[in-house]
């Protein structure tokens, strides 16, 4: 049943709050300490549909897996190598992420899975694990054009490869990085381009080897040794700076903001959207910065400000790629022309993102050029009309960039459908309301 949300003109923001845990760093954590030897105790875990699909699938794998009455998740792991066939279909809902990476954890376990998933992940490409992971010798049978749902029977006799990422995408890294875990001698992943590297952090810090180094005309060569002997850790997962963009720009956006965000992650592969908004003038500072279990966080202070248009480069892309709508909505109130490009990606996440933040942004006023992997924002300087009822095709950032757009625009602005946002940030409508916005149902 569809969740239409409308959100007005805000108060001044103020107060302090913890956005969820980081999500990519809650999946992998659930993976890797269903793999691990021991207890490993998890805190922190962003409690969102999309992790809590991972979590029932580690123990259709056979992990113990439970939530505890503090909030701490507590997982007792099976040992690389260890995984067993589950009884029944692998229902990865809306998460791209979790259903990549799954995919590569059991490519090398040797039985037969079978994974669906939410009309969305359906219609998302798999082909770009599906080709290294056959390649190391697993087999899929999958719809027209590699498409969910779709079988892969693991291999007994895993291949090691090394493989050249086509395009910048962690996931597919992550992915392979994850079969190579069961897989004798070393698994090389080549990106010409850095992306986040969580999976290589998280590895380590369970105690498998993980080797980065410069790969042969340009880019990076990571290797992971198969077989290691993973232990059980504490994990610490840091507050999401995907989550985080959202009240931030906000509070750009809102006359008279100040907020206060702690403990948000600040890997520098995914603080691409930070980089952008201080060079357009905003005031975010980084307090109190640390150290979380392999993973730099810092408490974020930020203030209203005034932006300016600027250049986003391509090659920023792969460290905020999921930040281009919120990023777009920052624009529409900047003064001049801002322009985004590099953003092929975005065609293929939870909806056609470039197409449907163009068409929510002409709708609420907002000049934009959408061309086929650019976006370009034309701001004024001055507020936007809003007015819109904008078509959220079941994207939580969709949703969630134009909720932003509407605390400071003119008009109100609504979403046609909200309840994709449970995937990753089921508290947005309670945090983003005790700061100060005005989000309401629509009856």
């Amino acid at each position: 049943m569809a969740k239409p949300l409308s959100s007005r003109k805000a108060a001044p923001l103020a107060g302090s709050a913890r956005v969820p845990g980081d999500k990519s760093i809650s999946h992998r954590a659930l993976m890797l300490g269903a793999l691990a030897v021991g207890e490993s105790v998890v805190t922190g875990l962003l409690e969102g549909d999309d992790v809590l699909r991972t979590a029932a699938c580690m123990r259709a794998l056979g992990a113990e897996v439970e939530r505890q009455a503090d909030g701490s998740w507590r997982l007792f792991g099976r040992g690389v190598g260890g995984l067993m066939e589950p009884a029944d279909i692998l229902d990865m809902g809306n998460s791209g992420t979790g259903a990549r990476l799954l995919m590569g954890l059991v490519a090398t376990h040797p039985f037969t899975c079978f994974f669906t998933g939410d009309g969305s992940l359906r219609s998302r490409p798999m082909r770009r694990v599906i080709e290294p992971l056959s390649r190391m010798g697993a087999r899929f049978v999958s719809r027209d054009g590699g498409r969910l749902p779709l079988a892969v029977t693991g291999t007994s006799q895993p291949t090691p490869i090394t493989y050249e990422l086509p395009v910048a995408s962690a996931q597919v890294k992550s992915a392979i990085m994850l079969a190579g875990l069961n897989t004798a001698g070393e698994t090389t992943v080549i990106e010409r381009e850095a992306t986040r590297d969580h999976t290589e952090l998280m590895l380590r810090n369970f105690g498998a080897t993980v080797r980065v180094e410069d790969a042969e005309g340009g880019g990076r060569a990571v290797t992971v040794v198969g077989f290691p002997e993973l232990t059980g850790r504490p994990v610490v997962v840091p507050a999401d700076p995907s989550s985080a963009a959202f009240p931030v720009v906000a509070a750009l956006l809102v006359e008279g903001s100040e907020i206060r965000l702690p403990g948000v992650g600040t890997n520098p592969l995914r603080t691409g959207l930070y980089q952008t908004l201080l060079e357009m003038g905003a005031d975010i500072r980084f307090d109190n910065p640390r150290d979380q279990a392999g993973e730099p966080v810092a408490d974020l202070v930020v203030r209203a400000s005034r932006l300016k248009g600027v250049d986003v480069p391509a090659e920023r892309a792969p460290s905020m790629i999921d930040e281009y709508p919120i990023l777009a909505v920052a624009a529409a109130f900047a003064e001049g022309t801002t322009r985004m490009r590099g953003l092929a990606e975005l065609r293929v996440k939870e909806s056609d993102r470039l197409a449907a933040m163009a068409r929510g942004l002409a709708a609420c006023g907002v000049a934009v050029e959408e061309e086929k992997d650019s976006l370009i924002v034309h701001g004024t300087g001055r507020i936007p009309d809003g007015d819109a009822t904008v078509t959220t095709h079941f994207d939580h950032r969709i949703a969630m960039s134009f909720l932003v757009m509407g605390m400071a625009s003119a008009r109100p602005v609504a979403v046609d459908d909200a309840e994709a946002i449970e995937t990753s940030f089921p508290i947005f409508v309670e945090l983003m309301n005790g700061l100060g916005a005005k989000i309401e149902a629509m009856g």
